[in-house]
């Protein structure tokens, strides 16, 4: 074995160990995460609704007495309607895990977490650098490589929000189970041996066109989840408008989400701000496709389903422009858009034969 190859060998080796690394970091993050959704604090909605709830009144009432001073009676004031709307815009009233009103030692689990997320997003990028070196090439040739850099880049991305002072700590604990969940795909069903390139991917648009849809990916999860969550958020908020009896752990957990249309707008506004560069990618697709294999688009099952990916994340934006489309309708187009790129990436490469049978296991 010659020196180059042993070097090769042993940074494929570190790579390896410094994603398991990362994993158990994760995990750590994931049980600091749940305990601040336990005694952490709650948002300025979620406050609201528990007084209406039985925190503040009694269960499904829909008057409050009180005493008037000046006149000696009594005035009946009616049940104030459910805040449906938030002041997250503003940071004198945050929304979500670390606003205002929990308990200190909730608060010290969510910082404790997104530290624990930060360790274990450099343990993992470091991680993906070293399996770049020891290939000496883009580390996304292969599901393994593609899984484990976009699972980097999706902390990468939910790090980046909390940097720029963004309260979405609520991402928090479904992004670390997905990434631990990631990972544990990669390393036991898709994990692949450093390996060089097949001749079509031996192109400067590996870099281009597989690093943006990377980033396309990993952007378009995080508008899932706020999408997800804006359901059920919406959902909950309805029934408590209703007077409806609703179970003390799904509220514990609902107190703990932003308004349903804070939800909503964040993720209308991360959809609409990468679908451009979606587009970029299905078109950089192309043009690689015609350097590689002489012709821009051969409906290939791959160029179909970015395509049709496309098309439902346009329906998507274009029903949010339309009055009768907008509210849980149009939530439920972006999350089918989203489950069609999953499945762009695990059916087409695991299921389906084509041109891009190289990217999978």
């Amino acid at each position: 074995m010659t020196l180059a190859a042993a070097t090769n060998e042993n940074l494929a080796h570190i790579s390896n160990v410094l994603i398991y690394s990362s994993m158990a970091v994760y995990t750590l993050a994931f049980f600091a995460h749940i305990a601040e959704w336990v005694f952490g604090s709650r948002s300025k909605v979620g406050r609201t609704a528990a007084a209406l709830t039985g925190g503040g009144t009694a269960a499904g009432a829909r008057s409050v007495t009180v005493q008037v001073k000046q006149g000696g009676g009594t005035a009946v004031l009616d049940r104030p309607k459910v805040v449906t709307r938030s002041a997250a815009g503003t940071r004198d009233v945050p929304d979500g895990p670390g606003a205002s009103g929990g308990t200190e030692k909730g608060d010290l689990y969510g910082r404790m977490a997104v530290s624990l997320t930060v360790l274990g997003f450099l343990i993992e990028a470091a991680g993906v650098v070293a399996r770049a070196m020891s290939v000496q090439r883009a580390p996304w040739a292969n599901m393994y490589e593609f899984s484990i850099t976009f699972s980097t880049v999706a902390v990468g991305a939910y790090l980046c929000f909390l940097l720029a002072r963004k309260n979405i700590r609520w991402i928090g604990l479904p992004l670390v189970t997905t990434v631990l969940l990631d990972l544990g795909i990669a390393t036991t069903g898709l994990y692949t041996e450093s390996d060089q390139l097949v001749p079509a991917l031996h192109s400067y648009w590996l870099w281009i066109h597989v690093s943006t849809a990377i980033i396309c990916g990993a952007v378009f999860y995080l508008g899932a989840v706020g999408t997800l969550f804006y359901l059920l958020r919406d959902f909950y908020e309805a029934k408590v408008a209703r007077g409806g009896e609703i179970s003390g752990l799904r509220t514990s957990i609902m107190e703990r989400l932003p308004a349903a249309s804070t939800l909503d707008k964040f993720s209308y506004r991360i959809n609409a701000a990468v679908f451009p560069l979606w587009t970029f990618t299905i078109i950089a697709g192309a043009i690689w496709a015609g350097d590689a294999w002489g012709r821009y688009w051969g409906w290939d099952p791959k160029e179909v389903w970015s395509f049709i990916t496309w098309v439902a994340y346009a329906c998507y934006l274009h029903a949010r422009a339309t009055a009768g489309w907008k509210g849980r309708k149009a939530a439920t187009l972006a999350l089918i858009a989203f489950g069609c790129w999953l499945f762009n990436y695990y059916g087409v490469n695991i299921f389906v034969t084509g041109k891009h049978s190289y990217a999978g296991v």
